[in-house]
């Protein structure tokens, strides 16, 4: 079970922070800033919004912080390729909805290998694999064993798109990112967080690209 609130608001030090709420079977409060320069808030379906609102106080500077930190990465983004962000022409968006239909073919096929390949080797299986278009995560794991996959990791360098596949499978064993949920990732790939800081760079790039993005990519 899964509600979003949208338009919620959350003030601090003279600032106002639309934010995204969503209320799932989760066990803990989360907060992620988007590669938009959005932020969403997901909560235990039995948390109250007052607790939520102390929470958000609690990481005002924290939050505050990367969503700066993702607004200039943004404008970098789309300074180097503001051909990324124009609107498509109706040729150009008929020739990216066919490319969106085979990448999403392609990832299918080649991300289920790769986490076939990982439950095995961490001992978990899974219910269900989905290829969404999601606009703000490369991936996601539900309490019911579902992992979740955007169509456009098949573009980013194989290293990048296991990383992700590592993160989630990692999540069938703790749903948090506790310390043992790290070290879980890390007995896998012990280089992870070579891969995790050029998602964060390059992320913007990935998720407006219709073309391979290479490891190389500033």
């Amino acid at each position: 079970m899964k509600s979003r609130e949208e338009h919620c608001i959350f003030y601090a030090k003279n600032q106002e922070i639309p934010y995204t709420l969503i209320r799932s079977d989760r066990r803990s409060i989360s907060i992620k800033i988007t590669a938009g320069a959005s932020m969403q808030v997901r909560i235990p379906l039995t948390v109250r919004t007052e607790q939520v609102n102390q929470f958000l106080s609690e990481k005002s500077d924290w939050i505050i912080k990367h969503l700066a930190q993702t607004q200039v990465e943004l404008q970098r983004a789309r300074e180097q390729n503001p051909q990324l962000f124009e609107p498509a022409s109706p040729k150009l968006a008929a020739k990216q909805k066919r490319l969106e239909k085979r990448y999403r073919e392609l990832a299918r096929t080649y991300i289920t290998k790769r986490v076939d390949y990982y439950t095995a080797l961490v001992g978990k299986s899974y219910s269900n694999i989905t290829i969404r278009d999601q606009k703000t995560r490369w991936g996601s794991c539900s309490g019911r064993g579902t992992l979740s996959f955007n169509w456009r990791l098949i573009l980013a360098p194989p290293t990048i798109l296991d990383y992700v596949v590592v993160h989630e499978v990692c999540h069938l064993l703790h749903m948090d990112h506790s310390k043992a949920f790290w070290q879980s990732v890390e007995n896998i790939l012990p280089d992870y967080k070579i891969s995790r800081t050029w998602l964060k760079q390059n992320g913007n790039r990935l998720a407006a690209s219709y073309e391979p993005v290479p490891y190389s990519a500033d």
